[in-house]
């Protein structure tokens, strides 16, 4: 896989046309030599969580990069990524012939389609409106809006939809900032609502667990590829392979492995961690035990760490390959000795053993509770995604040490202005700093079960007598 990076800045948001006194603006030939002779797949794609990014343990992943990368493996031809910064210079990098394809979680439009070549779809949204599920009256129709809150990505397909939708009279507001953001505002009560595609909220809920979709703003939209004029050999072919048996399986990995998941997804409440303090806790206790001992680490700490990871199932698995009590992927197992990812004990010890190198890798100048707050993220986002965040902590004249302004500034490896220079790119910054929320929650209910008393909890990574 191949990786370029372009910054490139648009005069013209995709989907437009010229304003008045400007000329059109027309494809230039492509300058590529078509895939089927050089067998290098050129694809104009961009940094974000529904379509490619590095996952915590900094290999590509998302949606387009899964099907592109099965595309181009059926037909034997390597691939070379062009990161763009935004929707509107993918499509720029298309028009000028730099690439053979974008795909980019790029909604099929008719603007777009007297452009390009549209190649095969393979999903369907709906663009919904999305606000706090305590808000006092929630909105049913557009007629609702005028009186809200209301901001959405500018420059967005929301945009127009919008326009075409409210009151003529009617006004929101647009800021420069991508969609998942502005799904945290939300969830934060800062706005009262906003715009976005279903599988983007999909995507989102789990950190937001506050999000509420409201209503549909339209009907549903098919995602797909599009290719450039000059090859539309490809698009015939990219059209075949979606349709046949190859493209179909990639298509329902896609879904299991980033959507079907996430509707799985269970919100603990205090009355059922209670009843699993009581019902499965004590299987597993003394090896909890045993484990923070070795490891130097509390054991309720390790028991708040795996009930987030698992709800203390041994036989918890997720799409992505992580499995068992304490959700180890088939690599870090290996790395850490674990012969059995389903055998309570060797998990439990497995993950201490990682939490622990998270920890020791961190800096001894950095205080508690911070330090083991930094190192609960790393075991979540990765480490190299979070050395990306303490970076730019110090960038914006925050503490990379402090876990207050971490907290602060995780969230924004989802923002292109910032993830953009980042060595790893996009994360899901949201997601270690509810994380480790969860898991300083579930903390202060499980330690009953392993202490008499209560106690300090400050100097949570160092060997403490339960």
């Amino acid at each position: 896989m191949r990786i370029l990076a372009t910054s490139a800045l648009l005069a013209l948001i995709a989907g437009c046309g010229p304003e008045d006194g400007q000329s059109e603006t027309t494809l230039s030939t492509a300058a590529l030599e078509p895939v089927e002779s050089s067998g290098l797949l050129v694809v104009a794609t961009r940094n974000a969580p529904t379509t490619w990014y590095y996952d915590q343990h900094l290999e590509a992943a998302g949606t387009e990069h899964d099907l592109v990368q099965a595309f181009a493996h059926a037909h034997g031809w390597d691939v070379q990524w062009v990161l763009a910064d935004s929707v509107s210079g993918v499509l720029d990098a298309l028009e000028s012939g730099e690439v053979h394809m974008a795909a980019a979680g790029l909604t099929h439009l008719e603007s777009r389609d007297e452009r390009f070549l549209r190649g095969p779809d393979y999903m369907e949204v709906t663009e919904q409106v999305v606000c706090h599920r305590n808000f006092g009256s929630m909105p049913s129709t557009p007629d609702d809006l005028p009186e809200l809150d209301l901001v959405i990505s500018e420059g967005s397909s929301y945009v127009e939809t919008l326009a075409q939708a409210l009151p003529e009279d009617a006004s929101f507001d647009q800021e420069p900032v991508g969609t998942e953001r502005l799904l945290a505002r939300v969830a934060e009560r800062e706005i009262d609502c906003t715009v976005a595609d279903s599988h983007i909220i999909r995507y989102n809920r789990r950190s937001f667990p506050h999000l509420e979709i409201a209503f549909d703003l339209s009907e549903p939209r098919a995602l797909g590829w599009y290719m450039h004029p000059d090859h539309e050999p490809l698009a015939g072919v990219a059209a075949k392979w979606m349709q046949a048996e190859g493209g179909q399986q990639a298509r329902e990995r896609v879904e299991e492995l980033y959507y079907a998941y996430i509707g799985q997804f269970d919100f603990v409440d205090l009355r059922a961690l209670n009843r699993r303090i009581e019902d499965r806790l004590p299987r597993y206790r003394e090896h909890f035990e045993r484990a923070a001992q070795e490891n130097e680490l509390p054991p309720d700490l390790l028991a708040a760490l795996a009930y987030q990871e698992s709800h203390w199932d041994p036989a918890a698995r997720s799409p992505t390959g992580v499995r068992g009590l304490m959700m180890l992927t088939q690599r870090t197992a290996e790395a850490l000795g674990v012969e059995n990812r389903l055998d309570p004990e060797e998990s439990i010890e497995g993950g201490a053993r990682y939490l622990r190198r998270m920890h020791d890798l961190l800096s001894d100048d950095i205080p508690e509770p911070d330090r083991t707050y930094l190192a609960l993220a790393s075991y979540n986002v990765g480490r190299g995604h979070l050395l990306d965040a303490r970076r730019l902590a110090r960038e914006l004249g925050r503490d990379p040490d402090s876990w207050a302004d971490m907290r602060e500034t995780l969230p924004l490896l989802t923002e292109e202005r910032y993830y953009r220079n980042l060595r790893y790119g996009y994360a899901r910054g949201y997601q270690p700093v509810y994380y480790v929320q969860r898991i300083r929650n579930y903390r202060d209910v499980i330690r009953r079960a392993f202490v008499d008393e209560e106690t300090d909890p400050a100097g949570v990574l160092v060997v403490r007598r339960y």
